[in-house]
């Protein structure tokens, strides 16, 4: 493994963040200016309700109700006392994912986001629903936030971890977590978005083999992102062009998972849930 020197990203290129940046202030405009906030203090149910009210004038990059119940049965599953998610934008998976934690005995839950504004929306959102003590928003590259996690011991295990950041990191962060240890048996991972818009790369490695894991990995680090049948949307948002992972490293290619597809019936999108369910030595 590798660092690599990274300038902080400030920005994507232009205007390909304005429509979502826009529609984050009109939400948190239109949620606090309400005569009935004081009923929805405290409330994530109500704050998510408020949530899902406004998607229905104003398409919202959120995980949704459908989607969200498959990781909802998975905390009620796993009780995990650390859950950590990829992408936060306002804060709507941070606040259904979080509760349920909260409610099933769990200690806390990071949410990883790159956006500080998006981070700040979220903030308030969060703690309007009353779990500020309990979800904690941590602004700043994934790889370099889930790197320093590891360093710092503040994170040992992954036992629940919710992917919906940008979709080529998807792949290289979960080789960072293998790599550092911190993906074992036991270890779950539920990604968004993985068929719409889609993100072959990481549905071929969680459902490949140990054998092919392997010889896939006598190929060494990737120099970049694999962004194979990728729209060129999700490639081009939301990093700064030329962008490249801050550590390269082919993960443990010995790790085995079973994998599979969860879809509301009627979507065209799903979430994978991947299990690490061992380990087969060389």
């Amino acid at each position: 493994m590798s660092a690599r020197d990274v300038s902080p990203p400030a920005h994507a290129r232009p205007g390909q963040r304005s429509d979502e940046d826009d529609r984050t202030r009109r939400l948190l405009r239109w949620v606090f200016a309400r005569k009935d906030l004081d009923e929805v203090r405290g409330n994530p149910d109500k704050v998510l309700a408020l949530i899902d009210e406004f998607s229905e004038t104003e398409r919202m990059m959120t995980v949704g109700q459908a989607k969200g119940k498959y990781v909802l049965d998975l905390i009620n599953e796993v009780k995990p006392g650390t859950m950590i998610e990829l992408g936060c934008f306002v804060g709507y998976s941070a606040i259904l994912f979080g509760d349920a934690c909260r409610r099933n005995g769990g200690q806390r839950y990071l949410s990883l986001e790159l956006n500080p504004e998006w981070a700040a929306v979220a903030n308030m959102l969060v703690e309007l629903a009353g779990l500020r003590s309990f979800v904690t928003i941590l602004v700043g590259r994934s790889d370099v936030t889930l790197d320093k996690l590891y360093r710092t011991g503040d994170v040992k295990k992954i036992e629940l971890l919710f992917i919906d950041h940008y979709k080529p990191a998807y792949l290289t962060d979960l080789r960072l977590l293998e790599h550092h240890g911190l993906i074992q048996p036991g270890s779950v991972l539920a990604a968004d978005n993985v068929l719409h818009p889609g993100n072959p790369p990481y549905l071929e490695y969680v459902r490949s083999t140990v054998e092919e894991k392997r010889e896939a990995a006598k190929k060494g680090p990737s120099k970049g992102y694999n962004v194979e049948g990728m729209r060129d949307r999700a490639v081009n948002s939301f990093m700064p062009e030329g962008d490249v992972p801050f550590l390269e490293t082919v993960g443990n290619p010995n790790l085995v998972y079973q994998s599979e597809l969860r879809q509301p019936e009627g979507h065209r999108d799903a979430i994978e849930v991947t299990r690490c369910v061992g380990v087969q030595e060389a």
